[in-house]
């Protein structure tokens, strides 16, 4: 039982971290950074949002106020639009530096559950066998290469099945690929002479000017 339950631990482990890599980590980290800002930073974001349709808006303004007829409208336009301009600026500063942080903390949790966790596994179970094979099934090197590095001979290691998992798992994402994902389409033949309109093929040319410059060089 112990077995059967480092077996099923490594192999979440190895599933998880390759959900992880088929997914994308930075597609995980826009999503997870979503939420947290919808939570931890829904004020700067809320503000941000309020000072770009302002921005628009007086961008707009003043496009449409003439600086030499309405000066005096054109000019307070234009410090509102620098005043909001200055202060969007200082919110995406705000919302940058705290996604850089998020996704420095964020990747590096990611790392310890996946990559981590799988080494960790692997090292702290390095001398359990996660089973027995029966016996002769995996003789000589073989049976070495899978209690590799130090588990009980004719047993399979962690790092072993580690590494059957990982590649069971890669094997069915081929598969999937290739069952829903269409291979390029064979090319088509081409025959060597082409028909002409009446149906009758089309003669090969011959090489004229080769055959008189032979002539030539044989009447010399």
């Amino acid at each position: 039982m112990p077995g059967l339950n480092l077996a099923a631990l490594i192999l979440l482990v190895v599933t998880l971290t390759q959900i992880v890599s088929w997914v994308g980590k930075s597609v995980l980290q826009e999503l997870a950074f979503s939420a947290y800002s919808r939570v931890l930073l829904s004020s700067p974001a809320s503000k941000q949002r309020t000072l770009r349709k302002q921005v628009l808006a007086d961008k707009a303004a003043l496009s449409k106020t003439s600086s030499q007829d309405e000066f005096a409208k054109w000019a307070k336009l234009r410090r509102k639009l620098d005043k909001g301009l200055a202060d969007l600026e200082a919110v995406n500063t705000q919302i940058t530096s705290a996604k850089s942080s998020f996704s420095l903390r964020f990747n590096s949790l990611l790392w310890f559950i996946t990559t981590g966790s799988q080494l960790f596994l692997v090292w702290w179970y390095r001398r359990q066998p996660v089973f027995y094979l029966p016996s002769g099934w995996a003789p000589g090197i073989v049976g070495w290469m899978l209690s590799f590095p130090s588990a009980p001979k004719g047993s399979v290691s962690s790092a072993a099945w580690a590494a059957v998992c990982k590649r069971v798992l890669l094997t069915a994402e081929e598969v999937v690929k290739d069952l829903l994902i269409p291979g390029p389409a064979a090319p088509a033949m081409v025959p060597p002479f082409a028909a002409q309109p009446g149906g009758a093929p089309a003669e090969k040319a011959r090489p004229s000017a080769t055959i008189h410059t032979i002539e030539s060089e044989n009447l010399d």
